[in-house]
This record gives structure tokens, C-alpha cells and sequence, in this order.
């Protein structure tokens, strides 16, 4: 699994213009998933996200997590973050796992991170057309991928 991981003070996710949901300050996560990723991936990027340190303490060190905050996640199915480039200019996206496969991960991911931080997670409907207007807060932009964690 590839997380693209971003510390925002809003998002607003539309699905084809429609607004669907919205959070205030939390992380908006883009999420890949390849053909070899496991039940056990997602419960470990899900504990790994929801305790990621990079929200600001009261000295101005990143220090606490999306929990010790009380953010909010947005969680949006990506699989173009397994797009191959190496050849060509159109990407190609084998890597990525067909929906049979990343759908109920996604989903299995979604609920452990909700697990995680003991509060609902905002999502997109996945394999739409989604529009994410958000305020990037730093910019803050953590890129996690789990076979790079073994």
C-alpha cells in the first residue's frame, strides 16, 4: 500500500462537483493499493498514520498525532499512485490492483483506522470522479508505502 499522507487545516471532497464531505483540521490521506497487499498492510498503515507526529505542541515542535489533536481524516482510493512512467508519456497502471482486490482492503483499512482514532472517517465513493479542494497546512506531505517498511 502507498499512502500520500497531508496535514490540512480543511478539506471538501465532491464526488462529479457534488459536494459529499468535509473535515477541519486532520489529514487527508490518498491511498494506493498493488496486487501483493495484505490485510495485514492495512492494519499497519493504519496504526502507523493515525500516531504520525506532525502536528505542532504548544512549543512549536511537531510533536503530537491526528489523535492528540482531535483531527479529522479524509481518506480517498488513489490508484494512480502506482503509475508506471518509465516508458512513454502515458502512465501505465498495472501495479495498481484490480477493484476486486482493493476495494475490500480499502475498506478493511478505513475501518482500522477509524479503530485507531476512535472516530469516523470521512471517505470518498470509491472508483468515482472526485474533486478535493483543501488547505495543504505547511505544506505538511508524507509519502508512505509499506513494502518499503520490510
Amino acid at each position: 500500500m502507498r499512502a500520500v499522507i497531508q496535514r490540512v487545516s480543511e478539506a471538501i471532497l465532491s464526488v462529479e462537483h457534488i459536494p459529499k464531505c468535509s473535515i477541519e483540521l486532520g489529514l487527508v490521506v490518498l491511498l494506493g493499493i498493488e496486487h501483493e497487499d495484505t490485510e495485514e498492510d492495512a492494519s499497519w498503515l493504519a496504526k502507523k498514520i493515525a500516531n504520525l507526529r506532525i502536528f505542532y505542541n504548544d512549543e512549536g515542535v511537531k510533536d503530537l498525532s491526528v489523535i492528540d489533536v482531535n483531527g479529522e481524516i479524509l481518506v480517498v482510493s488513489q490508484f494512480t499512485l502506482y503509475a508506471r512512467t518509465k516508458k512513454g508519456n502515458r502512465p501505465a497502471y498495472i501495479d495498481a490492483a484490480h477493484p476486486d482486490i482493493s476495494k475490500p482492503l480499502y475498506e478493511l483499512f478505513v475501518k482500522k483506522l477509524q479503530q485507531e482514532i476512535n472516530k469516523k472517517i470521512m471517505t470518498g465513493i470509491f472508483g468515482s470522479y472526485m474533486q478535493i479542494n483543501m488547505i495543504n497546512d505547511g505544506p505538511v506531505t508524507i509519502i508512505i508505502d509499506t513494502k518499503a517498511n520490510k
